[in-house]
Parts: C-alpha cells; sequence; structure tokens
C-alpha cells in the first residue's frame, strides 16, 4: 500500500505558488468567501459521500458565512471550527473523508486568519484527488488530479478576485 499523504506538500510547486500569488493581492473577506464557496460547492460532497449525517462541516461553512455578514460573534465560529477537525481525526481510516474536513476546517478558520485560506488548496486538492482515485492510487496520479484541482481553486478565486485590492491580506508563509 502506498503512503497516505495528508496534505499536499511541496509549497514550491509552481502551480501552488500561482495560488500563493494571486491569494497575496485579495483582502481576508475575498478568500474567505473564496474558500467558503468553493469548499460548499466541491470539498463538502466529499465529506459527505463517507459521512452523510454529520452536520459539523456545513455547519461551520454556514457560521463562518454568518460571522463575514455579522449575525454571530467568532467564538461560536471557532467551536464548530474545533468539531470539524475533531470530524477529521474521526476519519482517519478514510483519507478522502479526513482531507475534505480539514480542508473545510481551514476554509472556515479563514475569517479569523487570511492564512488558513492555503489550508483550502492543501487539503482540499488531495481530498478530490483521493475521492477520484481512491486511496491506494500512486503519489504521482494523486498530485496530478490535485494540481487540475488547484487550478481550478485559483481560476474560481480570479472569478470574484478584486483588482488593484486597497486592504490585500497580510500573508506570510511559513515552510
Amino acid at each position: 500500500m502506498p503512503k497516505r499523504h495528508k496534505a499536499l506538500n511541496d509549497i514550491d510547486a509552481p502551480y501552488l505558488q500561482s495560488l500563493m500569488r494571486l491569494m497575496e493581492t485579495q483582502s481576508k473577506t475575498t478568500l474567505a468567501n473564496w474558500c467558503i464557496s468553493y469548499a460548499e460547492r466541491y470539498i463538502l460532497p466529499v465529506y459527505e459521500k463517507a459521512s452523510p449525517e454529520d452536520p459539523r462541516p456545513m455547519l461551520a461553512l454556514e457560521l463562518a458565512r454568518d460571522w463575514l455578514a455579522g449575525r454571530v460573534k467568532l467564538p461560536r465560529v471557532k467551536r464548530a471550527i474545533l468539531e470539524v477537525h475533531a470530524a477529521a481525526r474521526e476519519s482517519e481510516a478514510n483519507p478522502a473523508a479526513q482531507a475534505a474536513a480539514r480542508a473545510i476546517g481551514q476554509s472556515a478558520s479563514t475569517v479569523h486568519s487570511a492564512r488558513h485560506s492555503i489550508g483550502l488548496a492543501l487539503y482540499g486538492a488531495l481530498a478530490v484527488a483521493y475521492d477520484r482515485l481512491g486511496a491506494d492510487a500512486d503519489w504521482s496520479s494523486l498530485s496530478n488530479v490535485a494540481e487540475a484541482e488547484v487550478g481550478k481553486m485559483e481560476a474560481a478565486l480570479r472569478t470574484i478576485a478584486v483588482e488593484n485590492e486597497s486592504n490585500p491580506a497580510t500573508l506570510k508563509w511559513s515552510r
């Protein structure tokens, strides 16, 4: 059985660097809206395929959106995010579901720190790859699917990106 990766790990990969450069030009609000919307549309279904009765990931995304709209306080969102991380730990046997839960948790976390937005790509693209190819697929094949998914993520961000954003998020990428 091949080694199972929990996230994409080559932060210097050109496709990740391209996304990161675009992210650096956008505000925290734009990044949060992008992450939440993308996770709802493409990543949540991966998790729900494995755990259709578990409302925690959807609730975290809904509460993050509610926080952006000023309807809930941040501590409530943070508690929901912690529950999604618990769902990820509980999904150890299913790499697609686990990576999806992590991506959703990171996406929701973008409301309090824009730096979490990269988690959508690092975990979410791998969730899609595992879902499409299976947990036992070789890393090269998984990487190819993940790279294509990151490309879709970047295209989605470009559609909502604010040109000449006056208040871009300060993103310090650690390696």
